[in-house]
């Protein structure tokens, strides 16, 4: 499972100030933000880090041809596994937050 932004910065944050404990910092969540200031800011700097960020995934690109000697359709499957690994790669930029550039 894809961990989401928010619990990302969870996570980092928890690791970095050992004295804090994820728990807690779970706990203080207030909508979008933290009850706690200085989590907040960290929240809001962190938010902020991941908008600079653009990824840009290349295209797919149009169906192959089928070769004139094909029996079946096995001469797709390499586009289709193109296709679910751009759609899976989508998936996880988009879950942490990056920006993907269409």
């Amino acid at each position: 499972m894809t961990q989401t932004m928010q619990e990302q910065f969870e996570q980092a944050f928890s690791d970095d100030n050992g004295k804090m404990p994820l728990a807690f910092i779970k706990l203080q969540r207030q909508g979008d933000s933290y009850s706690v200031p200085r989590v907040a800011r960290a929240w809001y700097w962190f938010k902020r880090s991941r908008e600079t960020l653009v990824v840009d995934l290349p295209t797919v690109g149009p169906s192959p041809e089928p070769p004139e000697d094909a029996i079946d359709d096995s001469w797709l499957d390499s586009h289709h596994a193109k296709i679910q690994m751009r759609n899976a790669c989508f998936k996880a930029i988009d879950a942490a937050g990056i920006t993907i550039k269409h």
